[in-house]
C-alpha cells in the first residue's frame, strides 16, 4: 500500500462522462482520490454525496477530487446522475489504480475484487500527503480532517 511521502502512482482512467483522466495531468494542484467499493450502495452513496456537498470548500482550496471504483463507466454515470455527484467518477475496471495504491479487497461475491474505501490526497508536488484506508467497507472517512488538510 502507498504511504504518506510516496510518489503517487500515475494512472489513466475513463470518467463517467467518457473522458480520459490521467492523474499526472492534475499535478500542480492538490488532488483528492476517493476510492469506493461499489456504486449504489448506502455508504458509498453517502460518501460521494458528502464530498459533493463539500465541493465549495474544496474548490476554495484549489483541490480537484475524483471518485474511483471498479464499476463500469455506465454504472458510474447512472450513479452520478441519480445522486448529482459534482466531480468525475473514474472507472477502474482493470483494477490498475486499485492495485497500484494497494487497496484491492474481495467484495461480496467469490472472486470479485473491489477497491477498499480509501482517501489519498496528492500534494502539488505529486507526493501522497494524506492517506486514510477504512478498516472495513462500512466505515466512512473523517471528512473534516480531509477538508482541513486540503486547506492547510
Amino acid at each position: 500500500m502507498v504511504e504518506v511521502g510516496d510518489i503517487a502512482p500515475d494512472f489513466e482512467l475513463m470518467a463517467n462522462d467518457k473522458t480520459m483522466v490521467r492523474l499526472s495531468e492534475s499535478i500542480g494542484n492538490r488532488v483528492v482520490l476517493a476510492f469506493y467499493p461499489a456504486a449504489f450502495t448506502g455508504v458509498c452513496t453517502k460518501e460521494m454525496c458528502t464530498f459533493t456537498d463539500s465541493m465549495n470548500r474544496l474548490e476554495e482550496a484549489e483541490v480537484e477530487i475524483f471518485g474511483i471504483s471498479v464499476d463500469s463507466i455506465f454504472a458510474n454515470a447512472a450513479f452520478s446522475d441519480q445522486n448529482q455527484i459534482g466531480f468525475p467518477l473514474l472507472s477502474d475496471t482493470n483494477r490498475e489504480a486499485t492495485e497500484a495504491y494497494g487497496i484491492a479487497i474481495p467484495f461480496v461475491m467469490p472472486g470479485y475484487i473491489a477497491s477498499q474505501r480509501a482517501v489519498f490526497i496528492i500534494d502539488s508536488n505529486g507526493m501522497i500527503g494524506f492517506s486514510w484506508v477504512a478498516e472495513n467497507p462500512g466505515q466512512e472517512p473523517d471528512y473534516e480532517a480531509i477538508i482541513d488538510y486540503c486547506k492547510s
